[in-house]
């Protein structure tokens, strides 16, 4: 997941040095920007989920 985190943190990096060489991004840009962080925003979140509930349900048959 680290690894997907740095290599998306990457592009944007190129992506920021290419928009800064023009004079200002398109709303293009600017929603596939978006859509990339909203991407890696719900992998995110299913990942840490799936961990979050398999942990209760260890708890749920530890209690009994």
């Amino acid at each position: 997941m680290k690894k997907l985190f740095n290599r998306i943190k990457n592009i944007f990096s190129q992506n920021k040095s290419q928009l800064d060489k023009e004079k200002g991004a398109t709303m293009v840009e600017y929603a596939i920007m978006v859509a990339l962080i909203a991407v890696v925003s719900v992998a995110i979140v299913r990942s840490l989920g799936t961990t979050v509930s398999t942990q209760f349900n260890s708890v749920n048959v530890a209690l009994g």
